[in-house]
This record gives structure tokens, C-alpha cells and sequence, in this order.
């Protein structure tokens, strides 16, 4: 399978390249599925910090297809992690439904980094949807694991099927996770994050903010942040994580 432009361009990039091979697979709901992988070297090699992702190639019909995943409950000691497909209708998800052990799938890792803001914020506000959790989980154990665990978590998850909440989220006691229905093409989340954050329950100056779901969403959310509230964008991390 030759890769297109892309794959010219991150290896230009610098962009290091593995082949991961399959140990397993758990469903985790009827709309997910979780694939175990031994890392081939990647760990080691390119390090592991919260909400790292990396980017998968898959054979469309002979073209290189690519989509980014984020590592979940990844041990560098053992040189695993594990990946979370959505089962939708599409060639990633397509392979995870057949994939067996001991099959094998090319990764690359580039683009993909993360430091907790210093000083340690007043609150970190967080909206994602369940593609997202697994970088939210990073960031919640590495919250917990820091001096950042003094921070609480607001979160906002938009959600599609029915399933969808009891996926875990690793929050603690002092954490406020609010579920929201996708409705009208991802309004209904941008209006009610936005209606929340207000410059009489933002601090600006000491808050930190994760935006990581639909691409028009978080655009919308990130354009309130910083031209309606005044946030600095070194106080916001955002990444559309897909598109409708």
C-alpha cells in the first residue's frame, strides 16, 4: 500500500514511523470497540505524554488512508496500548471489526503534544464527546497524578447513541460531568457550554480549557473563549477531533 502526499509530508516533517500489531480486542459498548496493540518500539522511542495520539494507515481499496487515535491505558514498560474505534461505516472501523490477532497496521507519530499549564489553574473546563474520553482520561489521571489534581473538572460530553454515557470517565469527587444530546448538528452543546461560561464563572487569568469534539463545535466554543470572554489561547487547548 503506497502512501499519498501526506505520508511525503510527515516524514519530511520528521514524522517516525512503527508497526503495531494486534493482541486482542474487548467491545466496550455496542458502538465501540477496543483494540490491544504491542507498540513496536513506539513508546520507547517517541515517549508518552496525556492525550497522545497517533495516526493509523489503512488500505482504502489500495490507497493509504489515514485517521488519528488516542492511546489508551498505554504501559511503556510493556511496550502496549490500546486504540477505541467508533463503529461507524468506514474503513477504520471496518478493520477493527475484522481484525484478528497477530495481524499488524502501520502507525506514525507526529502533531501530537501536551503540557499542563503552570501555574496550576483554578478549574479546568473540558468539552469532548465519547472520541475524545480516552484523551480526557489521560488528562484526568495525569491531573490526579500532579499538582493539577488540586484543579476540578467541569465537563461537557456530547453523546449520540444510547450507550454512550456509560462509558467511563476517570473523574473524582470534586469533577461535574454533564452529558448533553447531539441536536441540531451540535448547537444544542455549543449553547449550552457558551450559556456556562461567562465572565461571572471564568476566570480568565487562572482557568485552563480542553476543546476536543465536532470541528464546527469546537471552533464555535474556542471563538466564544476568546473573542466573547477575552481567554488567552495559551490558555486553551483545541482540537477538532472529527467533522460531520
Amino acid at each position: 500500500m503506497k502512501r499519498n502526499w501526506e505520508g511525503v509530508v510527515l516524514k519530511v516533517m520528521g514524522a517516525k514511523d512503527f508497526t503495531l500489531e494486534v493482541t486482542g480486542k474487548d467491545e466496550i459498548t455496542p458502538d465501540f470497540l477496543r483494540v490491544h496493540v504491542r507498540d513496536g518500539g513506539l513508546l520507547e522511542r517517541s515517549g508518552l505524554h496525556p492525550t497522545m495520539w497517533i495516526r493509523l494507515w489503512f488500505d482504502d481499496a489500495g490507497k493509504a488512508h489515514q485517521r488519528a487515535y488516542t492511546l489508551v491505558n498505554a504501559s511503556p514498560a510493556d511496550g502496549t496500548f490500546s486504540m477505541d474505534f467508533a463503529l461507524h461505516n468506514g474503513v477504520a472501523a471496518d478493520w477493527a471489526r475484522s481484525v484478528q490477532p497477530g495481524d499488524t497496521i502501520d502507525a506514525t507519530v507526529q502533531g501530537s503534544s501536551f503540557t499542563f499549564p503552570q501555574p496550576v489553574p483554578r478549574r479546568i473546563w473540558v468539552v469532548g464527546d465519547p472520541a475524545s474520553i480516552p484523551a480526557i482520561n489521560s488528562l484526568l489521571d495525569e491531573r490526579n497524578l500532579t499538582a493539577a489534581g488540586a484543579a476540578p473538572v467541569t465537563a461537557w460530553l456530547e453523546y449520540q447513541h444510547d450507550a454512550d454515557p456509560s462509558l467511563q470517565v476517570r473523574t473524582s469527587e470534586s469533577d461535574v460531568v454533564t452529558w448533553v444530546p447531539r441536536k441540531r448538528d451540535g448547537a444544542a452543546l455549543v449553547e449550552e457550554v457558551c450559556d456556562a461560561l461567562t465572565a461571572g464563572t471564568v476566570s480568565v487569568e487562572e482557568d485552563f480549557f480542553w476543546i476536543a469534539c465536532e470541528a464546527s463545535s469546537t471552533r464555535a466554543i474556542v471563538k466564544h473563549l476568546r473573542k466573547t470572554l477575552g481567554v488567552d489561547k495559551h490558555r486553551i487547548d483545541a482540537l477538532g477531533y472529527w467533522r460531520v
